[in-house]
């Protein structure tokens, strides 16, 4: 007699896809920002960009007591100083971090501790809105998969790692929730979109082309579906009107006339006051346009109304935010920014960190234009690809124009990447390979390995503007020791002004900041002119120090190598410069006899 004795199958252990995504998000939360990096903010101000520092002098002298409406940088330029078009709404809240915190840390401790908490604090803000956009249309795992993407795209965590306290992630912040909201559509969030493109304007007008897209969006929906798009048209227009409330708090009641091509103030109040207007006008005439052709033409009408008076009272802005700049400015400054160049530049100079920025971004744009048209949630692709591509087009003349639209990668690339692994068990061949190299494309961290092995295979090309040069120079431990210099003007390399006014009680010359173009000027001419020449600007503007950067030279305005560069080589010395030691400072520093 055989005894049937049953064989259980061990239990089948199952793994948790979201526990692990979560975990993985965690860690690189967790590893963002190196332990010395975050140290070295936290007790020195290491800050990533000349802005960071600027910030964080308006912010000391916001705290010192200057005025509230005052926003003239008074060691900047001497004697009159040089008046920022930075808005207050930004340093508020950093300087109220560093008052809640003074009393516990001391001031000093204060500064540092926010200049790390304030970008953390914003990309926790920035995953909770990605993941609450992804979870309502895609559900939980396309909405952690979202925040994984954010975590590991370069041209997003850039903005939001330590000691970044300028204004691109609250401007990142903004046009998301303005995307959000024109997504779910109707009068509330339609409202609330209006007013976050209101603060986007306050905050600063780099996202002007991103809110005037939006715009457009929601009329070309209410010309098109008519009444049921119009309660979004006209709460976003309504909402927009908080543009003026916004510009009288951070704008003096003397300077509300004072046309500014850089900042919000009449010429965009006139675009604000007529997006509302044309919502209102609208609403109020949509039974009566009761075909998309009369919708069109008279949105079309205002739309011409208010461009041609945008035209007729404030023609300097149409040539862009810089009219006084000279060429001169353009082509030694403007021009040898990173931000400002284009996509080939980079390449030319084997710059290759453009292939941890750009790539990614054309990849999710061409993945938003093709889920826009098949599949479920269409609007929210939709959306997506109108901020995505300004950013492919803009960035590829510039680097900056990439700086908000990068931020809607994960809104794609979260779903993309969920809807990948759920059709790949029955996905073979070419279809299958297709889809692993789409979902991969839209992981940052794999072009930024690529990035870096490019650089590691092909140096950056030997050229007076490394940026490793640059960071040297205007580090901590460069600066600091000129805080022990009895006070005084400087005269130092455009992209050192900001830190040499962070770091010591003197004052400079010249900044990376259009509004002061005699400042660049200066800078401009004495170290890459004669000597002649830099004995003009010395004079010209009191100055008391010269700084040079050896890894930095200033550009050649003549035949010959510039005399500030023969200088900081010692090929020459002149009586009326006596060289200054500064132990442990990769600066070149002299006293103006």
């Amino acid at each position: 007699m055989t005894t049937g004795i049953a064989v259980q199958a061990p239990p089948r252990v199952r793994v948790d896809v979201q526990l692990v995504l979560w975990l993985i998000v965690g860690f690189s939360l967790l590893t963002l920002n190196a332990p010395a990096d975050l140290w070295g903010t936290i007790t020195r101000l290491r800050v990533p960009d000349t802005d960071d520092a600027m910030r964080l002098v308006g912010v000391r002298d916001l705290l010192a007591g200057q005025g509230w409406y005052d926003n003239v940088q008074y060691r900047f330029l001497l004697p009159g100083g040089v008046q920022s078009h930075w808005s207050r709404l930004v340093d508020a809240p950093i300087a109220g971090l560093i008052l809640l915190l003074s009393p516990i840390t001391g001031r000093s401790l204060a500064e540092g501790l926010t200049a790390v908490l304030w970008p953390l604090l914003l990309l926790g803000l920035f995953c909770l809105m990605v993941h609450r956009g992804v979870r309502a249309s895609f559900g939980p795992r396309a909405a952690v998969l979202a925040v994984f993407v954010a975590t590991q795209t370069f041209g997003i965590l850039v903005q939001f790692q330590a000691g970044r306290v300028d204004h691109h992630n609250l401007q990142i912040l903004a046009i998301f929730g303005l995307a959000l909201c024109l997504v779910r559509g109707g009068l509330r969030p339609g409202l609330v979109g209006g007013g976050l493109a209101a603060l986007s304007l306050a905050i600063g007008l780099e996202a002007l082309p991103y809110i005037a897209l939006g715009a457009l969006f929601l009329a070309g929906d209410w010309m098109l579906r008519g009444r049921a798009a119009l309660p979004a048209f006209l709460g976003f227009g309504l909402g927009l009107s908080a543009a003026f409330p916004l510009f009288a708090a951070q704008t003096a009641p003397a300077l509300w006339g004072t046309a500014y091509c850089d900042a919000l103030s009449p010429p965009w109040l006139w675009l604000a006051a007529g997006g509302c207007a044309t919502a209102l006008a609208c609403a109020g005439l949509d039974r009566h346009l009761s075909s998309a052709g009369a919708r069109l033409g008279f949105a079309a009408l205002c739309g011409a109304a208010l461009l041609g008076g945008f035209a007729a009272l404030f023609p300097t802005c149409l040539g862009g935010p810089f009219p006084d700049m000279t060429p001169l400015v353009r082509a030694h400054w403007l021009y040898t920014v990173n931000e400002m160049s284009s996509v080939p530049k980079f390449v030319a100079w084997r710059q290759w960190e453009i292939l941890a920025f750009y790539p990614i971004l054309v990849v999710a744009a061409l993945a938003a234009t093709w889920a826009a048209f098949r599949g479920p949630e269409r609007r929210l692709f939709r959306v997506a690809a109108l901020f995505l591509w300004p950013g492919v087009l803009l960035g590829f003349v510039q680097l900056r124009g990439i700086y908000v639209a990068v931020a809607f990668v994960p809104l794609v690339a979260g779903p993309v990447i969920d809807r990948a692994l759920a059709a790949a068990p029955n996905l073979r061949g070419a279809r299958l390979w297709g889809t692993l190299a789409l979902s991969v494309g839209l992981v940052g961290s794999s072009w930024t390995a690529l990035a870096l092995l490019a650089g590691a295979l092909t140096p950056t090309a030997a050229n007076g503007r490394d940026p490793d040069g640059a960071v040297t120079c205007h580090a901590d431990a460069a600066v600091a020791p000129l805080a022990a210099l009895p006070p005084g003007t400087v005269l130092a390399p455009i992209f050192i002004g900001p830190s040499i006014l962070l770091r010591t009680p003197h004052s400079v010359v010249g900044a990376p900041y259009h509004r002061a173009i005699p400042g660049l000027t200066a800078v401009i001419e004495g170290l890459g002119g004669t000597e002649s020449d830099l004995r003009r600007q010395v004079r010209a503007h009191d100055i008391r120090y010269l700084a040079t950067c050896p890894s930095r030279p200033g550009d050649d305005l003549q035949a010959e190598t510039a005399f500030a560069t023969r200088l900081t080589r010692g090929e020459v010395a002149v009586p009326w410069l006596e060289p200054v030691d500064l132990p442990g400072s990769a600066l070149r520093v002299w006293r103006v006899r």
